[in-house]
Parts: C-alpha cells; structure tokens; sequence
C-alpha cells in the first residue's frame, strides 16, 4: 500500500526546463562549450552540480565549480522573474489539492537548487501542501543515484516500498526504481527523448492520476 507520493518538481509540477536550457546554453556560449541537444539531454535529472563537475573535466574549464554554479543561477533567475507566462503545469495543482485534502503526506526531491525550489514555491503557493522539500544540492551525486529519493522517504519514516514518485526523466525514474519505489512516469510534451519505459505506469496528463488509484499501486 502506497503511504507517500514524492513528486519531482522540474517537468512534473512546473516546466521550467526551457529556462533551464535557455540558461545553461548561454553560458556554454559564454565558457565556448559546443553542446548538442543529444548531449544535453543526458543531464536531464542531474543537479546543476553534477553537470558543471562533468563539463569541468570534460572541458578542463578553469572556472571553479561554485563560481560557475553561481553565473549559471543568475541567468536562470533573470530568465524566471522575467517570465510572466510560467505556470504550474495542467493538473498539477488540482492533483496536489485532492491528495493534500485526504491527508496524503506529500514530499518533493528535485536535482534543483534550494534556491530555485524556493523560487517555485514561492510564486506558486505550493509551501502548505508538503511536508518536506529536499534538494539535489544536498547530496554528491544527481539522479539516478537513489539516495534523493531515501533520503526522502527516512525524513516521513515510510518504508521506500510504501513510497510512489511521480517522475518525467529516465534518470528520475532510475533512481526511484533503485529506490526500491514504485514509479509512476509523466511522459508530458516536455519530456521530449526521455525513455520512461522502466517505470511501473505511465501518463501522459496529471489528470489521469487520481488519489485512490495512487494509494492503490
């Protein structure tokens, strides 16, 4: 029985990839990195950490990873206060409330930032409906390491098994299956490349999800 719901949030609550993408490709210009799409889709899942420890050994960039973590956040900022049409994706919202309302504890394990889970939260209203956030930041290796999702899963005391992560990246739901998790994968418009065919049950809309059926996986 299905106790928890850990939701990723980039491209399961809210699409902030294109920002994302629009951020990281400017400052590739920046640092002369020639990045493909292929290539780039690899790093979908991965904390902005991991992705800059890569692309310093790959590229022998001189910059220090804390400094260009730092060039890479401000670009994304700038991009996020700007965006005036940014929205929670469809059904995202209503799926929160109805699980929140029966009492489901609900909890969040993104590779992004602290920062930019705040900035999501905070614009969003979404701080009620959870009971613990938990960031990639935190932890020395990204998606699909499952120790995000453990982690997740020790701070409410829900054995992983009773656990069910909704995920949109292959890298995602890799790390929920190592996890031990049962998985339900969001093959959304925005998961354009993203092979979801290891997880338990996929959709292609939050609609499709309702509290009973996830508490029954």
């Amino acid at each position: 029985m299905i106790r928890t719901i850990i939701f990723d949030m980039d491209g399961v609550l809210v699409d902030t990839e294109p920002l994302h993408h629009d951020a990281f490709f400017r400052h590739f210009a920046e640092l002369g990195i020639a990045m493909s799409r292929t290539e780039y889709a690899t790093f979908l899942g991965s904390s902005t950490r991991n992705v800059y420890q890569q692309l310093k050994q790959q590229f022998g960039l001189a910059g220090e990873v804390e400094a260009l973590i730092h060039r890479k956040r401000e670009l994304f900022g700038t991009s996020f206060d700007e965006d005036a049409t940014l929205d929670l994706l469809p059904g995202a919202r209503a799926l929160i409330e109805d699980l929140h309302r029966a009492g489901v504890p609900l909890q969040l394990a993104s590779s992004a930032s602290k920062e930019t889970i705040a900035r999501v939260f905070t614009r969003f209203g979404l701080y009620p409906y959870f009971d613990n956030l938990v960031s990639g930041e935190d932890f020395p290796r990204s998606k699909p390491d499952p120790a995000i999702f453990l982690h997740a899963a020790q701070l409410t005391g829900t054995p992983p098994a009773e656990c069910l992560v909704i995920e949109d990246s292959a890298n995602g739901v890799t790390a929920a299956k190592a996890a031990g998790m049962y998985c339900v994968g969001y093959r959304s418009e925005h998961s354009e490349g993203q092979d979801l065919h290891h997880a338990d049950h996929v959709v292609s809309h939050l609609g499709q999800l309702s509290v009973a059926q996830l508490l029954a996986f």
